[in-house]
């Protein structure tokens, strides 16, 4: 069993030494069409690794040529799948911009939001790249709304959007327990108006009403009936949009004295 994995080893080690060899002499030549050849293989392969240098040397070496476009994408696609996602989404736009009647121009599009999609982080962190992908996408869903590829760039700009819709629900929230009412409140509309149709509505609702009447409560004495009112509205449009809600008891039991109140700060005005 020993020998036998010994001599296994033994032509694993053979095989990567040819291997190595043979890479070396394709680097070395000074045949570009060889180099073109082999570059094409080594990516078709799966030898992203090997096939990426390739690419890089031969886009100076067939600048100007019939070739340059294609060996420009092959570049791009090389730099994606080593996962070097920032530097091939700049080379995907700048193929497109470059070659805008290639046949391989409308993948370029969609391949340079897919790449800022894959470098768009969890909802918590800065989201940069989910608006450069957002927009990204768009682009490529405004330049080719027949493409075979349409659903899967709004299927993605879905995706980011609900990243960017629970960022703006968690940080309202964050203030919210915070108990800085008043930035609570302006981001809580944030939320309704940025997110019509947010599941996050009726929460979002809830507890803007309830950081509405916080801030009336702790205002000063000359901000008081507004900011008020402005708590009572907000808790008229909550039971109007759920009137069967959980939270309504609570809200009724919050809200039970304030048309007193309002009455008691008018009659003071």
């Amino acid at each position: 069993m020993k020998k036998t994995l010994l001599h296994v080893f033994g032509l694993l080690l053979v095989f990567n030494l040819v291997s190595c060899n043979e890479y070396q002499k394709v680097l070395k030549s000074p045949n570009v069409d060889y180099k073109y050849k082999k570059a094409i293989e080594y990516y078709e392969a799966g030898e992203y690794e090997k096939a990426y240098p390739l690419f890089d040397e031969l886009l100076v070496l067939y600048r100007g040529s019939e070739k340059a476009a294609d060996v420009y994408y092959y570049y791009a696609m090389s730099s994606f799948e080593i996962k070097d996602f920032i530097l091939a989404a700049y080379h995907f736009k700048n193929f497109a911009k470059t070659f805008p009647n290639h046949p391989k121009t409308e993948m370029a599009y969609y391949m340079v939001g897919f790449c800022h999609y894959l470098e768009s982080p969890e909802f918590s962190l800065d989201q940069d790249y989910t608006f450069k992908a957002i927009n990204d996408l768009q682009l490529f869903a405004n330049l080719y709304p027949s493409s075979d590829m349409l659903l899967s760039a709004n299927e993605l700009i879905e995706e980011l959007r609900a990243k960017l819709e629970r960022k703006s629900y968690e940080r309202a929230v964050q203030y919210y327990n915070m108990e800085y009412y008043q930035s609570a409140v302006v981001s809580f509309n944030n939320v309704i108006d940025d997110y019509p149709d947010t599941e996050y509505r009726e929460e979002a609702m809830f507890r803007k009403c309830i950081a509405a009447f916080r801030l009336a409560e702790n205002s000063i004495s000359e901000k008081q009936l507004q900011r008020y009112i402005e708590s009572r509205t907000a808790y008229i449009e909550f039971k109007e949009y759920f009137p069967e809600s959980d939270y309504v008891k609570t809200l009724d039991k919050v809200f039970v004295n304030i048309n007193p109140v309002i009455n008691e700060l008018k009659s003071q005005s």
